[in-house]
């Protein structure tokens, strides 16, 4: 059996945008209490429009609300770029502006929820196995007083390892698996994720019977475009790292070069030249010679 990836655009829209299976996904993801659960949902439109025709316009791989009214963002980001973390606040943000129309009392404002998953590394300075960071606005010192509004969630699926996490909903983990185990190198998908009725149902919308000829070449057009961006971003670290070395070569040596001098003038002093005399030989003013 051939699988295909289900984090690529094409893959990940075809089996999100079946409601059972994105309601299952979201409440396994999400830090959701067993009286917020959602039961239903409505999808809206994958493009978020700004609030003025000058605005910035932005589209995300799937936009929905539930049955309480409540929005949901899912992202699936490939190659991973801090920018991505301002664009993930700035599209939260607009829809949860977005829902009021003008003259409307703000007591209708609903809580719109981000859900992020990065094939990369989101933070390199938190502990290596953790892989869910969940974002919301609390108070500095009280972070059980939330202001409730806009709630982001990033999960690293590099990070994540079934063996790690066994104390964690099953759901989530057989998710998580999905994601990262079913590919086109998977020989045979995992029996724990064939016996559940939903993720069996997303692991046979990822076999090659399953797609059309249509995904197959959307499916591979995202595949170059994700090499090329790749690419991009390789070329212009490196860039960076050589102009950073090349910089700091410059720096130290500059910085040799002026101690080198300062050694040289406080001999000089040492031996009882004047220091005008110094000054005029090393370039240096004479406060300064002054003070070593």
């Amino acid at each position: 059996m051939k699988y295909y990836d289900p984090r690529y655009d094409t893959t990940f829209k075809k089996v999100f945008l079946h409601p059972d299976l994105l309601i299952s996904f979201l409440n396994a993801l999400l830090p959701l209490a067993d009286d917020e659960q959602v039961e239903s949902i409505e999808y809206l439109t994958p493009e978020m429009l700004p609030p003025t025709p000058d605005g910035k316009f932005s589209i995300v791989d799937v936009n929905c609300k539930d049955q309480k009214g409540r929005q949901f963002i899912v992202e699936m980001q490939m190659v991973w770029s801090e920018e991505f973390k301002t664009r993930v606040l700035f599209n939260a943000s607009k829809a949860y502006v977005n829902q009021l129309e003008k003259g409307q009392e703000f007591k209708l404002l609903k809580p719109v929820y981000s859900l992020n998953l990065v094939n990369g590394i989101f933070e390199k300075d938190l502990p290596e196995k953790e892989y869910y960071h969940f974002y919301q606005l609390v108070h500095e010192r009280h972070s059980d007083k939330v202001i409730e509004g806009l709630h982001i969630l990033f999960v690293e699926l590099s990070k994540f390892n079934p063996t790690d996490w066994k104390e964690q909903k099953r759901m989530k983990t057989l998710w998580l698996r999905f994601l990262t185990e079913i590919n086109p190198s998977t020989k045979e998908a995992p029996k724990e994720l064939l016996k559940d009725p939903v993720i069996g149902k997303a692991v046979s919308l990822m076999e090659e019977s399953a797609m059309t000829d249509t995904e197959r070449y959307l499916y591979e057009k995202n595949l170059d475009n994700i090499r090329v961006e790749k690419s991009i971003v390789g070329e212009a670290w490196e860039k960076g790292m050589r102009q950073g070395m090349a910089q700091g070569m410059v720096q130290g040596m500059a910085q040799g070069k002026a101690e080198a001098i300062l050694q040289v003038a406080k001999n000089m002093k040492t031996a009882g030249l004047p220091a005008e005399t110094i000054a005029s030989m090393t370039g240096l003013a004479i406060g300064e010679i002054e003070e070593l």
